[in-house]
C-alpha cells in the first residue's frame, strides 16, 4: 500500500510548489498518492509486456534528470529498440515537487546551455514513453534498478577553514532506509552521488542489510554499486553522461556484474570503456582523488599569482610558455575563485570520511583541505584590487558603482553553484560597494535573491560575511550598457566570449567615462590594458603583475 501517511507529513503548510517561472503547482493529496501508485502499476506492467527493464531514478535535479533522459533514451544494440522504462522520483517538497510536473509535460528541470536536453527529455517523454515522473517512494517496489542521485553535501562551518566542516548525508541516509524498505533484493541499487570513501559499504549497506532484515529477508543481500558522474555544465552536458569514461564497483560479485552490465547498456562504452575495480570505496576515492588533484594544482597557481603580482610578473605569459610543454598542457590559471558543485567540496569528504567513518584520529590530510581553503578565498583579493584600483583614483568601495560581469563559475555557462563571484560580491558589500550585475547565461543568481533558504536554511555563504541583507535584492540585468552605465569599477569575472570581445573603447563609452577595469581572469592582452590606460582608466588583475610596466610606458608616451 502507498506509504500516504509518512510522505503527507513533508508536505509543507503552504502545500504549494513554486517553479523557477513563477508557475504555482499545489503539492500531491493523500488522496493522490494511491492514484499516482496505480498509475505507476498499470504503466509498469505494460511496459514489462514489451520486455523493458524497470530503472527508478531518485533525484531529479542537476544529474538526475539528464540521466533519466540518457537511460530512457538508452536502446537495446542489437534490435535498436528501448529496452528501459525510466520512473524519475522526487521527493514532494515545496522547493522541488514542480519538477514532477514539469517531467511529465516533456520539460527539462534544469536550464542547460546543451542544446541536447530539451528535445531528449521531451522526445522519452511525448515520443517514446519511455520516461515518467512521480513522487510516491513505492515506485521502488516496481524497480529492477534504482539509480540515486541524492545530493550529497559538504557543510563549512567557517569561511576559509575546510576542516571546520562535516559531510551532509542525512538525506542520502533517509532515502537508502526507504530503499531498503521498498525494493526487492534482487534490485539493483547504483549509488552515483558524489560521497565520502566508504560509504557504500560502511553507511548504505548496513542500512539496508538491517532494513532487509526487518521485513523477514535475512538471507538476503543488497545489490549496491557505485559509479560516479563526470558532469560538466555546458554546451556538452548530456555527452559528459553517456559519451564519457565510467568508473564502477560493487558490494560483491554480483553487484558488480549487474552495474557492469546496466551501464554497458545505457552508456557510450564502445568508446569510452568502463574501468571496474574490486570495491565501491576505490570506485568513491577515485572521484574524490579525480576533484582533489584538480583543485590542489588550481590552489597551487594561485600562490604564484601572488608571486606575479608582487614581482612584476604576467603569470598568463608564463602558463602559456609552459603549456607549450605537452606534458604541463593542462595547467589552468584559476580565475576569482573554483567555483562548481565538486572541486570547493569534495577533498573535505574525503578527510571528514578518514576521521569519522574509518575512524583514523591521526592528521594525514595536508594538501587536500589547505587546496580548498585557497581556492576558497581566492575570491577576497579581487576585492583588494577593486579597493585599491578605487584608492587610485580618489575613490572607495563603500561610495563607488561596481559592475560585476560574470556570475557563473566557468565560462559560457549559467551555472552559479559556489561561484567565486559570489565572493566577490558579499566582500564588497560588506566593505560598503553599490553593485551591479550581468551575466548573459544567468537569469536568476538564487544564491543571493533566496539566500535565505538556498541552498538550504542557514547555508548561505551570507552567513559569513556581515552587510547582506540588501544583496537579496539584487537582480541581473539584461543589457549590458544599462549595467556598466556610471560604473567606477568593471569587474571582468568570468570568461564568457561576449566579455572577451568587448573593446577598451566600447567600455568606457558604455560607462559613460574612464574606470577602474580589474581583470580576474588573464582576459585582456596587453594591447588592451594599454588602451585602457591610454582612455584614463586604472587597471589591476589577478596575476598581472607586469601592469604597472605599461601604465608607466603608457605615461610616459
Amino acid at each position: 500500500m502507498p506509504d500516504t501517511q509518512a510522505q503527507a507529513k513533508e508536505m509543507n503548510e503552504a502545500n504549494v510548489s513554486v517553479c523557477p517561472a513563477g508557475e504555482v503547482f499545489p503539492l500531491p493529496t493523500k488522496a493522490e498518492y494511491e492514484e499516482e501508485f496505480v498509475r505507476l502499476q498499470e504503466l509498469v506492467a505494460a511496459q514489462r509486456e514489451m520486455g523493458r527493464e524497470i530503472v527508478v531514478v531518485m533525484g531529479v535535479g542537476f544529474v538526475g534528470a539528464v540521466m533519466a533522459g540518457v537511460v530512457a533514451d538508452s536502446t537495446d544494440k542489437k534490435t535498436g529498440e528501448p529496452n528501459k522504462f525510466v520512473i524519475g522520483m522526487q521527493r514532494p517538497s515545496v522547493r522541488s515537487y514542480w519538477k514532477i510536473p514539469y517531467l511529465n509535460r516533456g520539460v527539462a528541470p534544469v536550464e542547460a546551455e546543451d542544446p541536447e536536453v530539451a528535445p531528449l527529455i521531451e522526445r522519452c517523454v511525448k515520443e517514446k514513453k519511455t520516461l515518467v515522473a512521480t513522487y510516491t517512494y513505492d515506485a521502488l517496489t516496481l524497480a529492477d534498478v534504482v539509480v540515486v542521485d541524492v545530493q550529497c553535501d559538504y557543510d563549512k562551518e567557517s569561511f576559509g577553514d575546510c576542516r571546520n566542516g562535516k559531510a551532509d548525508i542525512a538525506a542520502l541516509e533517509a532515502s537508502l532506509a526507504i530503499i531498503g524498505e521498498k525494493v526487492s533484493p534482487d534490485c539493483m541499487v547504483l549509488i552515483e552521488t558524489t560521497v565520502p570513501p566508504g560509504t557504500t559499504e560502511h553507511v548504505a549497506y548496513p542500512i539496508m542489510k538491517k532494513a532487509f532484515e526487518k521485513r523477514g529477508l535475512k538471507d538476503a543481500e543488497p545489490q549496491l554499486a557505485h559509479s560516479f558522474e563526470r558532469v560538466m555544465p555546458g554546451r556538452d552536458y548530456v555527452a559528459s553522461i553517456r559519451d564519457f569514461w565510467r568508473v564502477c564497483s560493487g558490494v560483491n560479485q554480483t553487484a558488480r556484474d549487474k552495474v557492469e552490465v546496466f551501464l554497458s547498456e545505457v552508456l557510450n562504452v564502445d568508446k569510452f570503456p568502463l574501468t571496474v575495480l574490486d570495491r565501491p570505496i576505490e570506485s568513491e576515492t577515485c572521484k574524490i582523488v579525480e576533484n582533489s588533484f584538480r583543485a590542489t594544482i588550481l590552489a597551487f597557481v594561485d600562490e604564484w599569482s601572488v608571486f606575479a603580482e608582487r614581482n612584476g610578473v604576467d603569470l598568463i605569459k608564463v602558463i602559456n610558455a609552459i603549456k607549450v610543454r605537452p606534458t604541463h598542457n593542462n595547467l589552468i590559471f584559476p580565475g576569482p575563485g573554483i567555483g562548481g558543485y565538486c572541486l570547493p567540496k569534495d577533498g573535505g569528504l574525503g578527510v571528514w570520511a578518514y576521521h569519522t567513518l574509518m575512524g583514523f584520529e591521526d592528521d594525514i590530510f595536508k594538501i587536500t583541505p589547505m587546496a580548498i581553503d585557497i581556492n576558497d578565498t581566492r575570491s577576497l583579493r579581487v576585492a583588494r584590487l577593486v579597493r585599491d584600483g578605487l584608492r587610485n583614483v580618489g575613490k572607495i568601495v563603500a561610495a563607488s558603482r561596481i559592475a560585476i560581469l560574470g556570475a557563473s563559475y566557468r565560462e559560457d555557462v549559467g551555472d552559479t553553484r559556489y561561484s567565486g563571484s559570489e565572493i566577490v560580491v558579499r566582500k564588497l558589500a560588506e566593505m560598503g560597494g553599490d553593485m551591479v550585475i550581468h551575466d548573459p547565461y544567468v537569469s536568476h543568481w538564487w544564491e543571493l535573491e533566496k539566500q535565505d533558504t538556498y541552498p538550504a536554511p542557514g547555508h548561505s555563504r551570507a552567513r559569513f560575511f556581515r552587510n547582506q541583507e540588501e544583496v537579496k535584492d539584487l537582480r541581473m540585468h539584461k543589457d549590458l550598457q544599462e549595467a556598466l552605465k556610471g560604473a567606477d569599477a568593471v569587474v571582468l569575472a568570468v570568461r564568457h566570449q561576449a566579455y572577451m570581445e568587448l573593446e577598451p573603447d566600447q567600455v568606457v563609452e558604455m560607462v559613460g567615462r574612464p574606470t577602474v577595469v580589474v581583470d580576474c581572469f588573464g582576459m585582456l592582452d596587453d594591447d588592451k590594458i594599454a588602451r585602457y590606460f591610454e582612455l584614463g582608466c586604472e587597471v589591476k588583475g589577478l596575476g598581472r603583475g607586469h601592469i604597472k610596466r605599461i601604465k608607466t610606458r603608457v605615461l610616459e608616451k
